[in-house]
């Protein structure tokens, strides 16, 4: 039950950061398979790079001794998710949870990048 005192506030914006030991490899990655664009970027070298498309927004974070957690990161609802599964592959990211077709209505899958965070993408069916 929300506090009484809390009841007039509304969420804004929420965006997962994903920690990456090499923010240019992982930024062409996930600009490749998910068409993001790169909003912004700060530091010099870059240490934190803000990409956008559609819907999401995804922000990386440097972080060159990242030991990814085994559990999902982030979740992402694509319009094509056989379509994204077949670009995680070709990108080299590791498929942890084949495609499948879920009983709650979804098409998806899990994929680890190239630092090993996990990311659930699926497909309203």
């Amino acid at each position: 039950m929300a506090h009484p005192q809390y009841t007039q506030l509304v969420p804004g914006r929420v965006a997962a950061i994903i920690p990456v030991s090499d923010i240019t490899i992982a930024s062409a990655a996930y600009r490749s398979i998910f068409g993001l664009k790169q909003t912004f970027q700060n530091g010099d070298p870059v240490g934190y790079m803000i990409l956008e498309g559609g819907a999401a927004e995804l922000h990386l974070s440097l972080q060159p001794d990242h030991n990814a957690p085994k559990f999902n990161v982030a979740h992402m609802l694509v319009s094509d998710a056989a379509q994204a599964h077949k670009a995680c592959e070709a990108q080299g990211f590791r498929i942890i949870k084949a495609l499948k077709d879920q009983d709650y209505g979804l098409r998806s899958f899990v994929f680890a990048d190239h630092d090993g965070n996990r990311i659930d993408v699926g497909q309203t069916l």
